[in-house]
């Protein structure tokens, strides 16, 4: 393979994010440019480098030999890159997950960073899980999400890093006609008999799930089986109404027409929460949110766990990392 004198960062970028999806389409969508010129920056790559860089059909794209051997490179390059413009103030959109548009936690660390680095792009998304979020992360398609570190599988945690935010007391939403709704707080042991449902089958979710299986242990209390996903707010309401089931959530869970949301006690269950970004990750809108959150935490005691706290062994070890 010939060395150019000089190669344009765009070229490169181009090609690593083509390398990633092995799919020109989703290529130029993650980097909001047509196709067309996707495809044509590939092509100047390749006859600037003069080598074949992927292998085409109208059914797949894969790599060529030259392709795999030109990834850790250019990936390196695009680093050094990043780095260099974060250090002076010119850092591309930071893309952060906040999980649900309902929830406070990451909302008001994101609002907080945003007032301390006004000069930066920090953009919301919605990816409705950690999980989901964290190989979003390891893919390049999102920087930073929130939620319970601990119920990440250890592939995904080996490549990325965490900062405790927040210990979340959970909740229940019920139908506002449920024989629990009328307890300003409901204990742990009313529950008991009761089949709560907690994201079962959910792809997304699957460190909730688990959070709620051990919470539920040895209490008499059921996880709700696998439910088809209710994508959006008034299919939420109308699986809710179907089932009657009482449902998992954080304190902080906006209300719902005909439903009440419950503080758990006795004792007091806790969702743990951690700002979590990719292993290497620089950039100065990361720098905002994690001193962000360190604020808001230590204004409202996010990181003083109850008395009567609740919490599994492994995410008590991560929060007090």
């Amino acid at each position: 393979m010939p060395v150019p004198s000089h190669l344009d960062p765009r070229l490169l970028r181009a090609f690593v994010t083509v390398a990633e999806e092995l799919h020109f389409t989703r290529a130029a969508t993650r980097l909001y440019v047509a196709q067309q010129a996707l495809s044509r920056d590939v092509r100047r790559l390749e006859r600037e480098l003069g080598a074949e860089l992927f292998v085409r059909s109208t059914r797949q794209v894969t790599l060529t030999a030259d392709g795999e051997r030109l990834l850790p490179y250019a990936r390196r390059a695009l680093q050094a890159q990043d780095e260099l413009l974060a250090a002076f103030g010119q850092a591309r959109p930071l893309l952060v997950d906040l999980n649900s548009p309902g929830l406070g936690t990451g909302r008001r660390v994101l609002h907080r960073a945003r007032s301390l680095a006004p000069e930066l792009e920090l953009m919301a998304r919605y990816e409705s899980g950690l999980t989901w979020a964290a190989a979003e992360i390891l893919a390049g398609r999102l920087d930073v999400s929130f939620g319970r570190y601990a119920g990440l599988a250890p592939a995904l945690r080996a490549g990325l890093e965490q900062q405790p935010v927040r210990y979340e007391p959970m909740a229940l939403v019920l139908p506002e006609d449920h024989p629990l709704a009328p307890l300003p707080e409901v204990p742990l042991g009313a529950l008991a008999g009761e089949t709560v449902y907690a994201g079962a089958g959910n792809p997304r979710t699957p460190e909730w799930t688990g959070l709620a299986h051990r919470l539920f242990a040895g209490r008499g209390i059921e996880v709700a089986p696998p439910a088809p996903l209710a994508v959006g707010e008034e299919e939420f309401e109308r699986l809710m109404a179907k089932t009657r089931n009482p449902v998992l959530v954080v304190v902080g869970f906006p209300a719902m027409p005909a439903t009440v949301v419950r503080p758990l006690v006795d004792p007091v269950p806790l969702s743990p929460v951690s700002l979590v970004w990719r292993k290497g990750l620089v950039h100065p809108g990361l720098r905002a949110l994690r001193r962000a959150a360190d604020l808001v935490a230590a204004e409202e005691g996010w990181l003083r766990r109850p008395v009567r706290g609740w919490i599994p062994d492994s995410d008590a070890e991560v929060m007090a990392s």
